[in-house]
């Protein structure tokens, strides 16, 4: 079929699924099939859609122009590169990869092949849908709380890679730098990478401070910035908006299908781009800053702990 994409989901787990769901509402995607190591999981994601349940990934890839990658976290890198090798466009849910190596793989890889490298830090679209992209300041100070019931899902990487990335993306994307100064503190609790972060970043006078946590009682998704003009707190679970801003913010939001349905809208642009070379919203150099920033937080955590 002419201007659509053939798409395999890697991971048949929750986001897996949450993944090929999309791909079988987009009437741009030809859904091709599902690889899973666990292959009774990707027999039934691809039975309830219709599609190929695949052995093998290497089988799954002759087969598609892109995938979908959003199996375990530690796994995110080898898939990628092995279908960027074999010429293949991909979607990459957060991190890019649990190594700068393999995200460094996969961002020369990219360019050399001309193939479409998209992150799923779909946060993004939300701040878009308010209107910060808009805001002609630079954030002062930013706050960013993440935190959930543990669940042994994504225990793989640590909480800063896991969780506390969606936030890293947001302040770099905001800041438009890297930080010059980077503080950590992390806590092993249930797993054998921490469960708890809280780092602070500093960029020259403006500076970022961030909790994440998979051992809370309950979810809490926030962040409040700080602009000279004033203060933005967003609550991305509620999906309210408080302000104090001159500028014009979209209070109304969650009416706007990048907030509503970011992860369907991420998947468009990802098909866009493909089908007219448009640059890819999450492109992997930010995939790449965020999870450089993550692993130079855990690093100032051993340090932390080691000295404490």
């Amino acid at each position: 079929m002419e201007n659509c994409v053939r798409i395999g989901v890697v991971g048949a787990g929750v986001f897996g699924n949450y993944h090929a769901n999309k791909c079988a509402e987009n009437e741009k995607i030809i859904f091709t099939g599902v690889y899973d190591i666990d292959k009774s999981r990707a027999q039934d994601t691809a039975l309830k859609h219709n599609v190929k349940a695949f052995d093998n990934y290497a089988d799954m890839l002759p087969c598609v122009d892109a995938v979908i990658i959003a199996c375990a976290a530690r796994d995110h890198g080898l898939m990628a590169i092995q279908a960027l090798k074999s010429g293949r466009h991909c979607l990459i849910e957060k991190p890019i990869a649990a190594t700068l190596e393999d995200a460094q793989a996969i961002l020369e890889l990219s360019e050399d092949k001309g193939l479409i490298v998209q992150v799923g830090h779909q946060e993004r679209l939300v701040v878009q849908a308010i209107g910060l992209t808009n805001i002609p300041e630079t954030p002062m100070a930013i706050k960013a709380v993440r935190m959930g019931p543990y669940s042994a899902r994504g225990t793989d990487v640590s909480v800063s890679l896991d969780l506390m990335s969606h936030d890293l993306d947001l302040i770099l994307w905001l800041m438009e730098d890297f930080p010059k100064k980077v503080t950590g503190v992390t806590e092993l609790i249930h797993s054998k990478t921490p469960d708890v972060t809280r780092a602070r970043l500093g960029f020259g006078s403006a500076y970022a401070e961030l909790i994440a946590s998979r051992v809370a009682d309950g979810f809490t998704r926030t962040m409040n910035i700080e602009y000279p003009s004033g203060t933005v707190h967003i609550d991305f679970n509620a999906k309210t908006l408080e302000h104090t801003m001159p500028f014009d913010v979209n209070i109304d939001f969650t009416a706007d299908p990048k907030a509503s349905d970011s992860l369907g809208a991420a998947t468009e642009s990802f098909v866009e781009s493909i089908l007219n070379g448009t640059p890819p919203i999450i492109p992997a150099r930010d995939g790449y800053d965020a999870l450089r920033l993550a692993l130079m937080i855990d690093a100032a955590g051993e340090i932390a702990a080691k000295h404490a």
